[in-house]
């Protein structure tokens, strides 16, 4: 397509928009109350995404090492666990600072077990994570039956439970998030359907004159853009200023815990953008598959 007659589309698209004052007005608000309602959803979505993406990162496999193993036995230990695919990181955490944890975790309470420093009763552990979380429940069996283990903890059924959440829960996001861009798509495309309609007369002239389909598409389908690109306008402005309170009120109170939500950047940046390319997408597919009917002469 030549310069020049880009630009004319690009004139005539940005046209139609002030031309048909009250029609646009009508399909940016649509634009704007559907990706407003997409926007929310991908925010909360992706923060729980967050969420059970720490939570899963924090499911380890703690193998309790026999006291009877010597150093050299621990060693091929650590080289058995090693050689298990999708093994991430195996951490060493002697019986002294396995007691001195379980401690802390007590507060003032545990200043009782202190009289254990003499004689401790823990065992040296390696602290094993799986590059999968998931693979955490195949692993852990294998290790089980290497010779010098004690005991292997790693949460046996609770984990199973959180998984299978974790996975229920990003399974209902999706499908709702698809439910949303459709609704979006149906929406925006009947309205787009309402504003050519009206116009239905200029596309029947154009098409008896000798236009081709996309000479007159392409009017339309830049109108579309900037409908999807303009409706995406508000809902980027109260997210970015929504987030950012609640953001500050949130982290403030939960940090240093799993539940902190997604760095405000770049995440809004990520969400915005997002929109910007839901909408104008949109915005051009309403035009192309409402116009497409007023061709066929």
């Amino acid at each position: 397509m030549k310069a020049k007659t880009f630009t004319r589309h690009l004139r005539e698209g940005v046209k139609s928009l002030t031309r048909n004052g009250w029609m646009t007005f009508a399909s940016v608000s649509a634009v704007t109350i559907t990706l407003l309602l997409v926007g929310v959803f991908l925010t909360v979505i992706m923060n729980i995404n967050h969420f059970a993406t720490k939570v899963e990162k924090d499911v380890e496999i703690r193998v309790h090492i026999d006291p009877a193993a010597t150093q050299e036995d621990q060693k091929k230990l650590k080289q058995q666990i090693e050689a298990i695919s999708n093994i991430e990181s195996i951490t060493f955490s002697s019986k002294e600072e396995e007691l001195k944890k379980l401690i802390k975790s007590f507060g003032e309470q545990g200043k009782s077990f202190e009289l254990f420093e003499q004689d401790n009763p823990l065992k040296d552990v390696y602290i094993v994570k799986a590059a999968n979380p998931q693979d955490t429940v195949k692993v852990a069996p294998k290790i089980e039956k290497m010779p010098y283990v004690s005991k292997v903890q790693y949460g046996q059924g609770e984990v199973e439970k959180l998984f299978s959440t974790v996975k229920a829960g990003r399974n209902v996001g999706l499908i709702l998030i698809a439910g949303l861009l459709f609704t979006a798509m149906f929406l925006i495309s009947n309205t787009i359907k309402v504003t050519i309609y009206a116009r239905r007369t200029e596309i029947q002239i154009m098409k008896l004159v000798g236009a081709t389909n996309w000479f007159i598409r392409w009017p339309f389908l830049l109108e579309g853009l900037f409908l999807g690109v303009l409706g995406a306008v508000i809902p980027i402005i109260l997210i970015f200023t929504a987030y950012n309170s609640i953001h500050g009120v949130f982290n403030s109170k939960l940090n240093g815990t799993m539940f902190e939500l997604l760095p405000y950047s770049p995440f809004v940046y990520q969400i915005s953008a997002l929109l910007l390319f839901i909408g104008g997408m949109i915005g051009m597919w309403g035009s192309v598959m409402s116009i497409r009917k007023f061709l066929k002469i």
